[in-house]
Formats: structure tokens, sequence, C-alpha cells
């Protein structure tokens, strides 16, 4: 009677050569393929259907081993189990057991990693990590980041929430990001425990409560021409780029950093690049005559791409140049309330809309209703408005009476 099991030696195994099926008995077989390679197989049949579940390669499993490994598949199928589908079940479960012994930290570190060319600047990318570093890592960090739950993400913001309130509310939100960013990849499940609405309101109190939020210093609106006059008096980079930035009533490091590329003096209109605008959006400002007045002086003196060159080649002047230039002018008084006492202007001495102002400063519009409908950029009123306040910085002046909008 002809054996059914352990047919094959480890003699026949080594000497076959000729491609095809050899059967060991027990479901298992040696398989040669037409290259010469030798390969261990499972046949069974599931609901008449033939499956063939790979082993391994004969060079690496012995006869012995392969007859152990047919036996389990046997035994899986004595219990009504596909040994082709649990073996995927069992390595789908190695990978969520890896997936959860990922920690927040590499999650953080995978976070910035693909978000590395979204960041505006270079200094906000060094605020994330730095904020992260600081005062979550040394929490969360080694931790699994499928075990972080609330009282976690509370047990970091807790103690810097009532003496940095601003920080801590940015780090509540990057912790949420990183944490959304691991839950898209698999590596933790839920809702997340750092979101503020509905969980973490509940635990702190708002931040406006907790701290007074600082305004800039800003320069009232009645000083102004004096401010300018003074200023003028100066000539330095930093006094034409501080006069430029009241002009425009725009941000900083919007002006600063401005090259002559994003210039149209035909046109008398200075174009933001979106990565250079806190809304991540470009932004057209239109050039009074007294900005373009300011530019056609310094395209006189034009050494490098930038419009305000600093003393070292290749670089634009320097922030801390321009601070110490309004500290000395204005004592208190911020380069940014320079904004506010423009929107101060524009709300109390002239009769442009709101919107008008509102978008010279490009400014995020609150309302989604009324963002919706506002599609235009109101360019050519805005352009009225920073001829009249150019005036206005020119020479004080008397009364209160409102500045007429012109054209209507």
């Amino acid at each position: 009677m002809p054996r059914s099991l352990n047919r094959l030696t480890a003699l026949k195994v080594a000497r076959a050569k000729k491609p095809g099926m050899y059967a060991d008995g027990g479901s298992l077989y040696l398989r040669v393929a037409a290259g010469g390679s030798k390969q261990w197989v499972f046949r069974y049949v599931v609901n008449g259907r033939l499956r063939d579940m790979g082993i391994g390669p004969v060079h690496t499993l012995t006869l012995a081993e392969a007859r152990e490994r047919a036996t389990e598949a046997r035994k899986l199928r004595l219990d009504g189990i596909d040994p082709i589908a649990h073996r995927r079940a069992q390595r789908a479960a190695l990978q969520v057991a890896d997936a959860r012994a990922m920690t927040f930290r590499q999650c953080g570190e995978g976070y910035l990693r693909d978000h590395a060319d979204t960041w505006r600047s270079a200094k906000h990318r060094a605020e994330w990590y730095s904020t992260l570093e600081r005062f979550v890592y040394p929490v969360l960090g080694a931790l699994p980041v499928a075990a972080i739950d609330t009282p976690l993400v509370l047990k970091v913001l807790k103690p810097i929430w009532p003496t940095i309130p601003e920080t801590a509310s940015r780090v509540r939100g990057r912790i949420e990001m990183v944490l959304d960013w691991a839950t898209a990849h698999h590596y933790r499940s839920g809702d997340s425990p750092a979101r503020w609405d509905g969980r973490l309101e509940h635990a702190l109190p708002e931040r406006k409560k907790v701290a007074a939020i600082e305004h800039h210093a800003a320069l009232p609106f009645a000083d102004i021409a004096d401010f300018m006059a003074r200023l003028r008096q100066q000539d330095s980079v930093a006094t034409r780029c501080l006069e430029f930035i009241a002009l425009t009533a725009t941000r900083m490091g919007e002006a600063f950093n401005a090259e002559w590329h994003e210039i149209d003096l035909a046109n008398q209109t200075w174009t933001i690049p979106a990565l250079r605008t806190k809304r991540n959006r470009e932004h057209k400002v239109p050039l009074s005559d007294a900005a373009v007045g300011v530019l056609e002086a310094m395209q006189k003196v034009r050494v490098s791409d930038y419009v305000f060159p600093g003393l070292s080649r290749g670089r634009p002047v320097s922030k801390n140049a321009i601070w110490l230039l309004m500290k000395r002018l204005a004592g208190d008084v911020t380069v940014h309330g320079l904004r506010s006492t423009f929107r101060d202007w524009a709300s109390e001495r002239t009769a442009f809309p709101r919107e008008v102002a509102e978008m010279a400063l490009a400014h995020a519009i609150p309302n989604a209703v009324e963002a919706a409908y506002r599609r235009g950029d109101l360019f050519e009123k805005r352009r009225k408005l920073m001829e009249a306040w150019a005036e206005f910085c020119s020479k004080p002046q008397s009364g209160t009476a409102a500045v007429a909008l012109r054209g209507r």
C-alpha cells in the first residue's frame, strides 16, 4: 500500500530538477519552477476553489520544517479556517501592533517632515520644533501615540496655560495636528483628545479670560503727520523702509523683505507674494504718489534685488534697525502699531466703508457669508483710500471733518 505521508526524502528533494509539483502527502508539495527554484507549497480546497499557500523556499526550510508547517495548516483546515486568511490576519495584527508602538515624538517628526514645504518662513518652522521640544516631548514624546488621552494632553497644557496663554494655545493646536496626522496614518483611532470644542474647553479657561491680549502700542493718528515729518528729516535705508511701511500700512516683514520684481512703478502697484503674507495669499497694494516717491529714491541707490538692502550683501535691511528707529522717534509705539493708526484714522476721519480699510490691511473676513459674496479686492477704492492716507500723513489735519470718499 503506497504511503500517504512523507513520500519525499531529503535526497529526492535535492535531486528534483524537472519543473512540476512533487507530493509529500498531507497536502504538502515541492514545487520546482522552470528556472530551477524550489518552494514548499500547501495545497487545499476552499468552497470548491483550489488554493496554494507558499510555505517557504527549500534553501531556507528543510523537509522536516516544511512538514511541521503543513501540519499546522491541516489543523487550521480541521477547524474550518482558511490558512491564507489566517496568515494575513496575523500579519495585519503585527502591523497594528507596530503602528501602536509609534511614539508621539515619531509622529511629530513625521508631521513636520510631511509639512516641511508648507511653512511660511524658517522662523515659523523653528517655532514648531522649539515648542514641541520644550513643552510637549518631555511629557508625551516617548509614549505610544495610541495611548495619548485628554489627561495626558492636560498634563502638558495646565502648567503653561495661566502663565503663557498665547504659547499654550499654539501648543494645544500643534498637539492636535500631530494627533490628526497619526490618525490619518492609522497609528491611532478615535476622536482627538486635544480638540478644544466639546473637550478641552471644559477643562481649561478661555485664553482671553486667563490673560488679556496685549495689543501693539499704536501712535494716535493725530500725531502721524508730525511723526512722518521727523522721519523724513533723516536719511537712511531703515528710515525709508519705515516711511514705506507707514504709507502702505503693511506688516514689517512684508515691507523690509520687498524685492524689486514685486514692484510695478508704472501702475503704482506692489504685489506681495503669498509666502510672505500672514494669510498665505497674494496681496496687491496700491501705491500712493508718496509711496512711489520712496521707491524712486531707493531705485537711485539700488545695489541688490531688495528694495531696502541691508549692510550685509544679499540681505535686506535689519528689522532691528527699523525697531530702534521707531523707538527713538516714538518711544513705546511699535512698528506694527502703525497699522492700527491707519485703521483708526480710516474709521474716525474718513467716509470709506469698513471693508475697504479691512481689505487694505489684508485682514481675514470673519463672517463666512460676507466672505462668500465679497469676491473682488476693492482695488480702486483702496487706491483712493491710500492716497487720502498719504495726504493726511503729509500735513497736520485740523478739526474732525471726515475725508470724503472720492468719486462718490
